[in-house]
């Protein structure tokens, strides 16, 4: 038996033998509902992010973080990882878990970063030359000195996005609203919101140019696919990952692509109630700064759903994002598919404890959880 449909109908054609031995087929009609049949996809809570010349992975026994470091040999650590939500039930509802995974992925994010950068330029700082600069730096700062140069860079990153997303194109609409004489007073939320939505595909695209930051996101495609044949429950080997798609619906960047289409549609729908707003740029950006949390928590409810269901709503929500990642995630090389690997193993418990290093003191009841038990 075999089906083909035909404007959301199936249609079953059946072969039967009859007594005299012709065969004889016909077909019965079944009317079903596919567009709308909700589909529930393989789901596992497994994360990661793309590090230099490494990969994090978050599993069911903590957080790996697994590096090439410069000799080629790998490196793989389990940090110590427990979540606010473990600690505060609360904190993992609905509507309010969104926001605290949020800046708790950023700050763990951050560190791993600083760990991976620490790793990957540990040659270079060895065998090239110091300035007095650098010599200056090492006497102020000691082993601290990269950790204090990535958290100047990243506040220096807070400002200027602050700047590019929030103060520059809501200043932009009111000098060509300006112009036009107020002929665009309706168009300031979704104006605003276009132009972010340029600004970050044009610095995406920008960054994917620059070799060091292609090659993190070759890591990404390696992420991507190796929860992807995870999720599939394959064997977690170089070739089966290779096969997997480097696009993955629950991805940050898919996730940054619906906070801004939220926005649009929460800021109309501000200004539609309050149109004095847009008369102050001040009030208005400390206003739009107020519904973040809220256009975030959203955003991460509707990613997880995606992540979960298949179907025509939850692909429409993914779409932009998953075209997106076009930019950021780059096939990967083999040695980097065997970094994510290893990475997501550890996660998992599914490697031996001999090859993981434990760099941080973790309490008695956290290292339960993380370490494999073999």
């Amino acid at each position: 038996m075999f089906s083909h449909r035909i404007l959301g109908e199936r249609w079953y054609n059946v072969k039967r033998q009859k007594n005299n031995g012709k065969t004889h087929y016909w077909s019965k009609r079944v009317k079903k509902d596919i567009t709308l049949k909700k589909k529930k996809k393989k789901y596992c809570a497994v994360g990661g992010q793309a590090l230099i010349e490494g990969v994090m992975m978050m599993g069911q026994k903590g957080a790996a973080v697994s590096l090439r470091k410069p000799d080629g040999t790998l490196n793989t650590t389990m940090k110590s990882f427990v979540r606010a939500r473990d600690k505060h039930k609360w904190l993992g509802l609905p509507f309010i878990r969104g926001m605290v995974n949020l800046v708790e992925s950023q700050v763990f994010g951050f560190k791993c970063m600083t760990q991976s950068a620490e790793s990957a330029f540990e040659d270079i700082d060895e065998s090239g030359e110091k300035t007095k600069f650098d010599i200056w730096l090492e006497e102020k700062l000691g082993d601290k000195m990269m950790g204090a140069i990535t958290t100047i860079g990243t506040v220096l990153g807070i400002g200027l996005a602050f700047i590019i997303f929030a103060w520059l194109p809501t200043w932009l609409f009111g000098a060509l609203n300006n112009m036009t004489g107020g002929e665009l007073d309706g168009f300031k939320a979704l104006f605003e919101g276009l132009l972010r939505v340029a600004i970050f595909v044009g610095y995406m695209f920008a960054m994917s140019r620059l070799p060091d930051i292609r090659r993190v996101f070759m890591y990404h495609g390696a992420e991507h696919k190796t929860i992807f044949c995870y999720e599939a429950k394959k064997d977690l080997t170089v070739e089966n990952v290779r096969r997997q798609s480097r696009l993955h619906p629950r991805c940050g960047t898919s996730f940054i692509f619906l906070t801004i289409a939220l926005s649009i549609a929460v800021s109309a729908l501000v200004l539609f109630f309050f149109p004095g707003l847009k008369d102050h740029n001040g009030l208005w950006i400390a206003v739009k700064l107020i519904m973040l949390p809220l256009i975030v928590s959203v955003g991460y409810e509707l990613i997880q759903l995606a992540g979960r269901y298949q179907n025509v709503f939850t692909h429409a929500l993914i779409l932009p994002g998953l075209w997106m990642q076009k930019l950021t995630t780059v096939e990967p090389e083999d040695a980097m598919i065997e970094v994510a690997i290893t990475a997501l193993k550890a996660a998992e418990g599914l490697l031996p404890p001999e090859e993981i290093t434990v760099e941080e003191p973790i309490p008695e009841e956290i290292n339960m959880r993380i370490l494999p038990e073999l």
